[in-house]
């Protein structure tokens, strides 16, 4: 018999930065929390500050590598964390998005954008580069990427959200990546797999009158 966990939805969460007692992490926990919330939903951590990753045009066969092509490729949908850092999106979300192959294993994939930044304007530009890079690999980024600005004083050394308003619009991302995956990717993959089952079921539909006393 197969293991429940393999029957669930898995949705891969990329944090964006290796940096010890970072804010984007704070921001990606609500996310998650928000996502696991449903019971057929498992969450797969993608965190650099635990992974030896090699640098694009080095070798490809770390096993590290590996490990997080093969959580993308099982996963329905990705969430994607980043700082920002110079006015783009951080070293170690690229480092991560290079090391997913090209072909890239996140072509296809719908994802949800959030960002972080101690400015008052956010990261909107960490997440427009993020959203052009990702787009350019073939993921299908989802609209309505959350820019959290004055991170600093938006969350405690607990990782507890201050702000309602900005924890309800954060929790947001991964409950729109959820309806997404559920109205879009799920009908087309029970499509896919009847066509390719064939029908199951032969169904005659019931007759009544004097066509049924004829049979």
């Amino acid at each position: 018999m197969s293991d429940p966990q393999d029957r669930k939805i898995r949705i891969a969460a990329v944090l964006g930065t290796a940096r010890p007692g970072n804010f984007t992490s704070r921001a990606l926990a609500l996310v998650i929390d928000e996502i696991e919330k449903q019971g057929d939903i498992a969450v797969d951590l993608i965190d650099p500050a635990t992974l030896n990753l090699p640098l694009p045009g080095l070798s490809s066969d770390s096993a590290d590598t590996k490990s997080i092509q093969e959580i993308v490729l099982k996963s329905t949908g990705v969430i994607f964390s980043t700082p920002e850092y110079h006015g783009t999106y951080s070293s170690a979300a690229k480092l991560i998005i290079e090391n997913l192959g090209f072909p890239s294993v996140l072509a296809s994939k719908p994802i949800a954008l959030v960002g972080v930044a101690a400015g008052k304007i956010g990261a909107i530009k960490a997440l427009e580069h993020l959203r052009s890079v990702l787009s350019h690999v073939g993921a299908i980024v989802l609209p309505g990427p959350v820019s959290v600005a004055g991170v600093q004083s938006v969350f405690d050394e607990e990782g507890h959200c201050l702000d309602e308003a900005v924890e309800q619009m954060v929790r947001r991302v991964g409950t729109n990546l959820v309806e997404y995956i559920r109205g879009a990717v799920c009908p087309q993959v029970a499509l896919e797999e009847m066509m390719r089952r064939g029908p199951t079921l032969n169904w005659t539909p019931p007759q009544s009158g004097q066509a049924a006393a004829r049979q």
